[in-house]
């Protein structure tokens, strides 16, 4: 279990440098507004969380840099070079906008940034934009996706999983494809922000989807895999079991994707106002960087360590045998129970009796 257990720093921290975005998507997060809130950490006292992250030494947390948009940032190139600087990878997640222009992406490129990602939520300029809030947003969006790949910046490509894009997902992942993206991640709807606005698929529905996934993945030119549905790992196991994988190979791929990985184990949020909470989707602050170490947070706060302690989950997660590879989504858990450490409700497994 300690190898899908990542108590001495985040894998991943999500930073939401901003919550303002020109876009108004259905299913935005972040309540994200047109103009910056008042009360977002400057550009000094982002660097002295950069500062901190980087104290946690090798292997260094890898930044997200999200909003919002965080090119609404006029500091985003600085803060990026300052983090690469300290050792510390960094991704960089905008809107689509036209905003993306080939001189932003290229000194994204030349500050370090060693991916960035675009959402797509339709294969079609109807379908995107009519999530997205914005006419002309699917248009923008492909002009940006070639020009990160044209400046040789790995790209990603993020699609909700709801009722109201599940229908597409095929025609998407071609997209996907003909994009030149490296990696598709596919997020399954967790009812927060304004997010609570749209269907989530049944668990029936969201089972067959990630069987599915989990069987057309392997001849993608493109890596899939999914947010907040930690459950596609138990899929791709039963997969690999049900074609004769050994244990020694299961446990290679568990290693090589980051199985374990979840809210607040091996994920850090810090919001637009340094806010801390183990995700962007669960909403339980744990304090401030502003006056409070951001590492030493995600590693002693009891939510933080309750978080990364899977036989203590409540109900089937908790006696589960894929609970360290997998632990369930706990945003899902809190969004429809209030209880963080509450069964995935999108999961239809149930553990044998013991």
């Amino acid at each position: 279990m300690s190898g899908h257990t990542f108590h001495r720093a985040p894998v991943r921290v999500y930073w939401e440098l901003t919550r303002a975005c020109d876009l108004a998507c259905r299913h935005c997060r972040a309540n994200a507004e047109r103009q910056p809130a008042p009360d977002e950490l400057d550009t000094i006292a982002c660097e002295r969380v950069i500062h901190d992250l980087a104290s946690a030494g090798p292997p260094m947390p890898h930044v997200v840099f999200t909003g919002g948009d965080p090119f609404r940032r006029p500091d985003l190139r600085r803060l990026v070079r300052y983090a690469v600087a300290r050792g510390l990878g960094v991704s960089v997640a905008p809107s689509a906008t036209p905003e993306v222009t080939p001189e932003t992406v290229r000194a994204l490129r030349d500050a370090g940034v060693a991916a960035m990602s675009l959402s797509v939520d339709g294969a079609t300029p109807a379908r995107h934009d009519g999530l997205r809030g914005v006419l002309g947003c699917f248009g923008w969006t492909l002009v940006a996706a070639q020009r990160i790949v044209e400046a040789g910046i790995p790209l990603q490509v993020n699609t909700l999983v709801a009722a109201e894009t599940a229908a597409d997902l095929e025609e998407i992942a071609a997209l996907v494809g003909r994009l030149g993206a490296a990696r598709w991640s596919l997020f399954f709807l967790v009812a927060t922000g304004r997010g609570r606005l749209l269907r989530a698929l049944a668990p029936r529905e969201a089972e067959l989807t990630l069987r599915w996934l989990a069987g057309r993945a392997p001849a993608w030119p493109f890596t899939a895999t999914t947010t907040e549905a930690p459950h596609f790992r138990r899929v791709v196991i039963e997969r690999m079991r049900a074609a004769g994988a050994t244990g020694a190979a299961i446990a290679r791929t568990a290693t090589a994707r980051g199985f374990g990985i979840r809210d607040g184990n091996g994920i850090m949020f810090v919001a637009a106002n340094g806010d801390v909470t183990p995700s962007g989707f669960l909403p339980l602050v744990v304090g401030n960087v502003r006056d409070a170490s951001a590492l030493a947070l995600y590693r002693e706060h009891p939510r933080f360590r309750a978080l990364r302690a899977p036989d203590g989950f409540h109900g089937r997660c908790g006696v589960c045998r894929f609970r360290s590879v997998c632990g369930g989504s706990r945003a899902r858990a809190y969004a429809g129970t209030g209880d963080y450490l509450a069964s995935e409700p999108y999961c239809i497994y149930r553990p044998p009796k013991r």
